[in-house]
């Protein structure tokens, strides 16, 4: 039963749904309706049995009372006298014992119960009604009695009500079915739509309906799923390409400089080689080693919990560097931040390596603590970078085209996986204006005050 229900589609469970309340609803409103004209037909038939009993009666005061009684409508009647004796009935009830043996209490004229035993009758209950009546030597009784009503009052009432409940039934699973259907027809459109949106098409939007509702937020909600979509397999497809060409110059440097050294083994000088062979394996390997980390942080790696002063940092990577510039530091009070460690150090190591590289001479280094945030900056004396290609150097194997892009040590991934870990942390990554050079700020929020060490 429960795989049925989830097999069904929502547009029958809901006409399902409708039909069933409507049927309780029906079946509740029925069942009053019964009761009322069950009610109401009852109280129909005792007064039906009480007219007949009053003609009788009128026959009675007037002391002209036959043997044999009219009908008047009604299954049985009998008149008892004063001395208890039958003295009176309908044909039916001729020859016939008294069909009641009760009587109204002296402080009332009449009185009524349902009997199933009443001979003459068959088994069928009936209603006995019982009146009192001033007759000669004393009160007589006058019984009168008609099958009792049926819960069901009669087929017509039944049919009456069955065929009222199917047509509302009927109306409202086509009522509730037809507004569904009308319903999710944009859901049907969207589905189809991205259907058939495969990877080579991803600029294709789902239709957007006219209502502000329900689909259309979902509407606009794919939309900018394939949005991001489409950026980031255009941003893959532009790291495999760029990555592809980048692990291809060192690959094919080693190649040609084995195969022309092959070509004359005599000439070659085999010690040269080795070494240039050495430096594009290095680059090699810093490559693959730069494509790890930026495949550990787009896959979400959990950053450790550490508590970091970047003074600390700064100091302990200068300590184990080989100066290729002339550094100043300025480091102020301490600025704690949480973090990975790890990591923290590989972004230091980046924007190093980065102002190294571009430095004519002096990389300048500073950390201090701006309200919540501890800042560390990173400015080189090198040629700078202009402020419209500022955002630029952080994408994946970017290559300007100023002095600064002759970048031979470099990875082109640096940058950017420095301004990941960033925001993985909390913070931000920026260039910002300098006298000269290019100056990297980074912002990463302080640890609270009670887990500082």
């Amino acid at each position: 039963m429960v795989t049925l229900r989830h097999e069904l589609s929502v547009r029958t469970r809901i006409t399902l749904l409708a039909g069933a309340v409507m049927a309780a609803l029906c079946l509740v409103v029925c069942v009053f309706i019964l009761m009322g004209a069950h009610d109401r037909a009852m109280d129909d038939r005792t007064d039906s049995i009480l007219r007949a009993e009053l003609h009788v009666a009128r026959h009675i005061s007037r002391n002209q009372l036959p043997a044999v009684l009219p009908d008047h409508g009604i299954a049985a009647l009998q008149v008892v006298d004063a001395r208890g004796d039958l003295v009176a009935a309908n044909m039916r009830m001729i020859g016939q014992p008294r069909m009641a043996s009760f009587a109204p209490p002296d402080d009332s004229l009449r009185t009524d119960r349902i009997v199933c035993t009443v001979p003459g009758l068959g088994k069928s209950c009936v209603i006995v009604v019982a009146i009192r009546v001033a007759g000669a030597g004393g009160d007589w009784i006058v019984y009168g009695a008609d099958p009792v009503v049926p819960w069901y009052i009669g087929p017509s009432v039944v049919l009456t009500l069955l065929a009222g409940s199917a047509l509302l039934i009927c109306a409202t699973a086509i009522g509730a079915y037809r507004t569904v259907s009308k319903t999710l027809d944009p859901v049907d459109d969207i589905v189809a739509e991205l259907a058939e949106i495969t990877s080579t098409d991803l600029g294709r939007r789902v239709p957007v309906p006219d209502h502000h509702d329900e689909i259309r937020k979902l509407a606009e909600t794919a939309n900018l799923t394939l949005e991001r979509l489409e950026a980031a397999v255009e941003q893959q497809r532009r790291f495999a390409s760029d990555a592809s060409h980048d692990l291809r110059s060192p690959i094919t440097a080693i190649r040609t400089q084995l195969e022309a050294a092959m070509l004359h083994p005599d000439e070659a000088d085999w010690t040269a080689m080795a070494q240039a062979l050495l430096a594009s394996l290095d680059r090699l390997e810093a490559i693959v080693v730069d494509l790890l980390v930026l495949a550990r942080l787009d896959a979400g790696a959990q950053c450790d919990g550490d508590r970091v002063d970047l003074r600390e940092l700064v100091r302990s990577e200068l300590e184990r560097r080989a100066p290729k510039a002339r550094v100043v530091t300025d480091l102020g009070p301490e600025a704690i931040v949480d973090g990975d460690r790890l990591q923290l150090g590989r972004l230091l190591t980046n924007l190093l390596d980065n102002a190294a590289r571009h430095a004519d001479s002096t990389v300048a280094i500073s950390v201090r603590r701006k309200g919540e945030e501890a800042v560390l900056e990173v400015n080189d004396d090198g040629p700078g970078i202009s402020p419209d290609q500022r955002e630029f150097v952080f994408q994946r194997f970017t290559r300007l085209d100023a002095a600064r892009s002759k970048d031979m040590g470099g990875t082109g991934l640096g940058l950017a996986i420095a301004r990941e870990i960033a925001e993985r942390h909390g913070g931000s990554l920026t260039i910002e204006d300098s006298e000269k050079g290019a100056r990297f700020v980074l912002k990463i929020p302080v640890a609270p005050a009670d887990q500082a060490p």
